[in-house]
């Protein structure tokens, strides 16, 4: 059994940065692909960024590339999102997913456990 719990949304100006953290309870962290997805009002849930549980290689969705960074510290099982030029359709709750020895880390459907979110809202 992993918990997530996200932290570090807010209000932020267009233009302004937010970096989110998601602090995981629970053993082998480090054999999770970890993702962080956004659902606006209205909308599915969609992905935006992930990194792999082995050579921690790193995912992006087209609207997140060059903007957002996606980290990980396993020593502290932790996973970071550094969101920089936000937009206002950036605007959403963000969560964090694990997937265990994940692969497929843009499917919402394959992740095992989720955070219960971060609103983060991009005024212009």
């Amino acid at each position: 059994q992993v918990q997530l719990v996200e932290s570090g949304g807010g209000l932020v100006q267009a233009g302004g940065s937010l970096r989110l953290s998601c602090a995981a309870s629970g053993p082998t962290f480090s054999n999770y692909g970890m993702g962080w997805f956004r659902q606006a009002p209205g909308k599915e849930r969609e992905f935006v960024a992930a990194i792999n549980w082995v050579g921690g290689g790193t995912y992006y969705a087209d609207s997140a590339k060059g903007r957002f960074t996606i980290s990980r510290d396993n020593a502290r099982n932790a996973v970071y999102l550094q969101m920089n030029s936000l937009k206002p359709e950036d605007t959403a709750v963000y969560y964090c997913g694990a997937d265990y020895f994940g692969l497929r880390l843009a499917e919402a459907a394959d992740y095992d456990y989720w955070g219960q979110g971060t609103q983060v809202t991009v005024s212009s």
